[in-house]
C-alpha cells in the first residue's frame, strides 16, 4: 500500500515519500509539482517532512502497488532503523542520531560556519553554473532568514 502522485501518478511508499517527491520536484523546478502544493499547501516551502506528509496524506489516494518498496522489503541492507527515523533525515534540523553515515572525511556540521564551499574547479556548462548560482542565492537567502529569526 503507498500513495499515488497527484500530478504525475508516480507510485510512493508512505506519505513521507509523497512529501519527498512532491517537494523535491518542485524545489528542482518542476511547475506543475509546485503549481500543485502552492494551491494544496499554501505554506508548503516552509514545512518540515512530516508536518507536509500529515497535510498531504490527508487528501492522497492511496493505492497498493506491486512492486516492494525498499523500506518495507526487510534487511535489504546495513541500515537496521526504523523507516521513519530513516525518511526524516533530510528535513531534520539535528541529522545525527548515534550512528555513521558513511563519510570517510571530516566536515563540519557547525552553524558557526554558515558559507559551505563547493568545489567548482571542474569546467560547468551555462545551465549548470546557472543552478549553482540559484541554489547559492537560495542558501543565502534561508542562512539570512535564519539569522534574522
Amino acid at each position: 500500500m503507498g500513495y499515488v502522485c497527484p500530478v504525475c501518478s508516480d507510485p510512493q511508499a508512505d506519505a513521507s515519500h509523497l512529501a519527498n517527491h512532491l517537494a523535491f520536484t518542485a524545489m528542482l523546478g518542476d511547475d506543475d509539482h509546485e503549481a500543485w502544493l502552492d494551491d494544496n499547501v499554501p505554506n508548503w516551502s516552509s514545512m518540515g517532512e512530516s508536518e507536509l506528509a500529515s497535510v498531504i496524506e490527508d487528501g492522497a489516494e492511496s493505492a497498493a502497488f506491486p512492486q516492494v518498496f525498499e523500506d518495507t522489503a526487510g534487511a535489504l541492507g546495513e541500515n537496521e532503523e526504523p523507516a521513519e527515523e530513516r525518511s526524516g533525515a533530510l528535513f531534520d534540523d539535528e541529522h545525527d542520531h548515534g550512528h555513521s553515515h558513511g563519510h570517510d572525511h571530516d566536515h563540519d556540521h557547525d552553524s558557526a560556519s554558515p558559507t559551505p564551499t563547493v568545489d567548482t574547479s571542474g569546467q560547468l556548462d551555462a545551465e549548470a553554473a546557472e543552478i549553482l548560482e540559484e541554489a547559492r542565492e537560495m542558501t543565502k537567502e534561508l542562512l539570512d532568514d535564519d539569522e534574522n529569526a
